[in-house]
């Protein structure tokens, strides 16, 4: 079997990543580099001409035009953190090459930090991963799968209806060779025609060729203009239903990686956050050396998201 390049590209690995992030001031200045790459502009007035203070551990910059201060984690995910950028760019670095995912728990051991810290790093990082993964429209031809998280619980409803099973979407855009591409995991409220219909005008182009099982609710698509080609499955197995190869495939390692990465989350709450990091590093798979940086990108862009913000979020209905 001939050796597939994407998943035996070189990354970064751990050694090069302390030669390059090993120090505060490496961090310090690499976070300083993606914040303002083409040098510091004031966030107040867009003023270049400032000056540096060094009055606190932060490095602290004053904007000569309307003095206003503002330090190097001000407005980023890394707003008021007490810990080193050495922790955090450590944390980027195992997330995002994190292939199967990472839980808190092996986070924790890994940074040297409490559990609720690991924990709440986690999900800061998965929602700048998330929010990077809204604007990603699917486009050609793309199969489409209903799935759900979660199991049935001890005497409660069995099949589609267990009270502890979360829907949600699964889509996959294919290139002209018949490759996965892109892919996008979405909660959903339901698997409704017009719940589709919403999914798609948000994650879909018109054009779109639409792939799907015999489930109703999936012409919903065509409510956006995508053609939709439907397949009835039946009692056939997988094997036999070529069309939904990689939607197949890449609903079944997600699943897997559920199972191997985290014992136990609650799906109803945070379930969007993991679908959207799972999304986030496949679809950078290609050019895995730069999965770090980018994920840097993502945190230094993303606003500040306090503990607070994190919880109750997670709460509001999708």
């Amino acid at each position: 079997m001939a050796m597939n390049r994407i998943q035996f590209q070189h990354g970064m690995s751990l050694f090069e990543h302390f030669q390059q992030f090993g120090t505060e001031a490496q961090c310090e200045a690499a976070l300083e580099r993606t914040r303002w790459p083409d040098g510091f502009r004031c966030p107040n007035c867009g003023a270049a001409a400032h000056c540096v203070l060094r009055s606190s551990a932060r490095k602290t910059f004053q904007c000569n035009a309307c003095h206003h201060q503002t330090s190097l984690i001000a407005g980023t995910l890394f707003e008021a953190t007490k810990l080193g950028l050495t922790v955090w760019f450590l944390a980027i670095y195992l997330i995002g090459e994190a292939k199967t995912g990472l839980s808190a728990l092996a986070l924790k051991r890994d940074l040297g930090v409490s559990y609720p810290t690991a924990w709440l790093i986690h999900h800061k990082l998965m929602q700048a991963m998330l929010e990077r993964e809204v604007a990603t429209v699917l486009c050609g031809t793309v199969q489409v799968d209903d799935a759900y998280l979660g199991g049935e619980l001890a005497g409660g409803t069995v099949g589609r209806g267990s009270e502890n099973k979360v829907p949600f979407i699964g889509a996959v855009s294919l290139n002209d060779q018949g490759h996965p591409l892109r892919a996008k995991f979405t909660r959903l409220p339901g698997f409704t025609r017009s719940a589709i219909a919403d999914w798609a005008g948000a994650n879909l182009a018109p054009s779109s060729t639409v792939i799907s099982d015999g489930l109703a609710c999936f012409a919903g698509v065509t409510d956006i203009g995508c053609t939709h080609q439907p397949t009835v499955v039946g009692a056939r197995k997988p094997k036999d239903l070529p069309m939904f190869r990689w939607i197949n495939t890449v609903l079944g390692n997600l699943k897997t990686s559920f199972s191997g990465a985290y014992h136990s989350f609650d799906f109803g709450k945070y379930a969007q956050r993991y679908l959207g990091a799972i999304a986030y590093r496949f679809n950078r798979r290609f050019d895995l050396q730069a999965l770090p940086t980018r994920l840097l990108v993502a945190a230094v862009t993303c606003a500040p998201r306090p503990e607070p913000w994190i919880r109750r979020v997670a709460e509001l209905p999708c």
